[in-house]
């Protein structure tokens, strides 16, 4: 048809276009979508097209121009122009009026992937509270919306709100039993509050669903650190490594692993990999100091502890530090960073304080020691 036209007709153009746009090739397509639009240039059709080729090339800038001029158009407002413009911006981190072309697409025409755009925006804000009620009101058009229940799920879990959380993901698995996204997030809530086989069943329905997922992986692994079976705990956490050897998070929980079985010069690398990965966690600098002070480099362990304490005051870091500063004879030291520890031992609320009998069991223990001392 083409051959027949002399390359002058609209439609075989455009549809060329959309085949090289479906098979990735983005640029030869925006080429035709352009001469379709020299064509016909009253299309909105063609200048969408321009626009989303423009989008997927990354020329967000361009794609905006693009679209706006798309607006101009005589006839119907377009919600997919809207929130195609809204996407450009939110990939250009203009958040403020990513939200504003959102909010107008849902005023021409509500749709689920608009409001889960606009929620994202909001959580990328990390204003969470005002995401959920985006969700919540998408909810109250598509009830039954297994990715919209989940989404919100998860982002009550990301402010704590286990409970509300669990509600959330349970009633998105009653319309879509087998999405692996949500039983994750549903079994790793099970997990926390110790549950560890009921986490191991919800995670064998997911890992059919999604063998290669690190993060299952990694949530299996320490399924079976919690049952006390390591052997099954390092096989699962080394094939989420595999799958993903830049998620610091296994890396870390492999630390963990190591350490508790006594293998302190596997605990060192997996925590060494873990601060090179995310040098901003706190509790990586604290184990890692743990570890070297098992290995015998007290000077180096001091310099973690040191680091870790400098990150954030917690009361965990203190009593590790007074206990390997006591070990190696270190006792006026020890009794500064127990000191420390007290202080702020003494500002948690009871149940906090108590819900790790170790730690009670440890404190008394230096305590003792350190009083002995004197």
């Amino acid at each position: 048809m083409l051959k027949e036209h002399h390359g002058l007709c609209e439609f075989p153009i455009y549809v060329k276009a959309l085949i090289l746009q479906r098979n990735g090739r983005i640029q030869e397509s925006l080429q035709l979508f352009q001469a379709a639009t020299c064509l016909n240039p009253e299309n909105k059709d063609n200048l969408k097209q321009v626009g989303r080729s423009l989008y997927l090339l990354g020329k967000h800038k361009a794609a905006i121009e693009v679209y706006e001029e798309t607006q101009k158009l005589p006839g119907l407002e377009d919600w997919e122009v809207s929130h195609n413009i809204g996407l450009c911006y939110m990939y250009l981190k203009d958040f403020d009026h990513a939200i504003e072309a959102f909010q107008h697409a849902n005023n021409v025409h509500r749709h689920d992937t608009t409001f889960l755009q606009l929620g994202k925006v909001h959580t990328l804000r990390d204003d969470f509270k005002a995401a959920i009620n985006v969700y919540l009101e998408a909810l109250e058009f598509s009830p039954e919306s297994p990715e919209l229940l989940t989404t919100i799920g998860l982002l009550y879990l990301r402010i704590g709100e286990n409970f509300r959380a669990f509600d959330y993901l349970g009633n998105s698995m009653t319309h879509d039993p087998r999405n692996a996204k949500t039983i994750l997030a549903a079994g790793s809530i099970i997990q926390d509050h110790g549950d560890m086989d009921v986490a191991l069943v919800k995670y064998r329905v997911a890992a059919v669903q999604t063998p290669n997922s690190a993060q299952l992986w990694n949530n299996i692994g320490m399924c079976f650190f919690g049952k006390q079976r390591f052997v099954a705990a390092v096989a699962s956490l080394k094939r989420a490594l595999y799958l993903d050897p830049f998620e610091w998070i296994t890396s870390y929980n492999l630390g963990l692993v190591h350490l508790n079985t006594g293998q302190y010069a596997s605990a060192f690398h997996y925590f060494s990999a873990a601060i090179n990965l995310k040098p901003d966690f706190p509790s990586s600098y604290m184990y890692l100091a743990i570890t070297l002070g098992r290995l015998d480099d007290f000077e180096n362990a001091c310099s973690a502890y040191d680091k870790a304490i400098e990150m954030e005051a917690d009361h965990m870091f203190h009593l590790n530090y007074a206990l390997t500063l006591f070990n190696n004879d270190e006792l006026e030291r020890a009794k500064v960073q127990f000191n420390k520890f007290e202080a702020i031992f003494e500002t948690l609320d009871e149940a906090t304080r108590s819900s790790d009998p170790e730690v009670m069991d440890q404190r008394q223990a230096l305590l003792d020691a350190l009083s002995t001392v004197n």
